[in-house]
């Protein structure tokens, strides 16, 4: 019996490269997400059938981050600058704006655990009623 050794999603990686590859050949990258994961934050005005495209070109964002869990960038929509977080798992496609080239992610097994959990909500315990004062109450003169 041979057992398969986890892997960790390419997704990541596979960003990376083609992000990197469309840059060296002066495309401008678009990234497509999907809106509807939990913990992507992205300007939800522009969502449109639960997706928005990004320009994550470096001329067009600050503060730019990718990493194995997440891509975030600060970026101006309709001239007010907000802060976006993307989970990997909300990242469906990169591609050039000019002539469309790229990629589509397929589903990775390493995120449908990553999606159930951020989807379970944690228990929250209500907060304990406070102490009810003993005795009469009293007034106080304020002068």
């Amino acid at each position: 019996m041979s057992m398969e050794p986890t892997m960790t999603p390419s997704r990541p990686y596979l960003l990376r490269a083609f992000f990197d590859w469309l840059l060296d050949n002066d495309l401008t990258p678009h990234l497509v997400v999907n809106a509807n994961i939990p913990h992507v934050m992205v300007p939800m005005q522009f969502v449109q059938d639960g997706q928005i495209v990004l320009n994550i070109a470096p001329r067009a964002v600050g503060q730019f981050h990718m990493d194995n869990d997440a891509v975030s960038f600060s970026a101006r929509f309709g001239g007010v600058s907000q802060q976006v977080y993307i989970p990997m798992a909300a990242v469906l496609a990169i591609h050039a704006r000019e002539n469309g080239v790229g990629t589509l992610f397929p589903p990775e097994p390493g995120y449908d655990l990553w999606l159930e959990q951020a989807q379970t909500p944690t228990p929250v315990e209500p907060e304990p009623e406070p102490p009810r004062p003993s005795g009469r109450p009293t007034l106080k003169v304020i002068k």
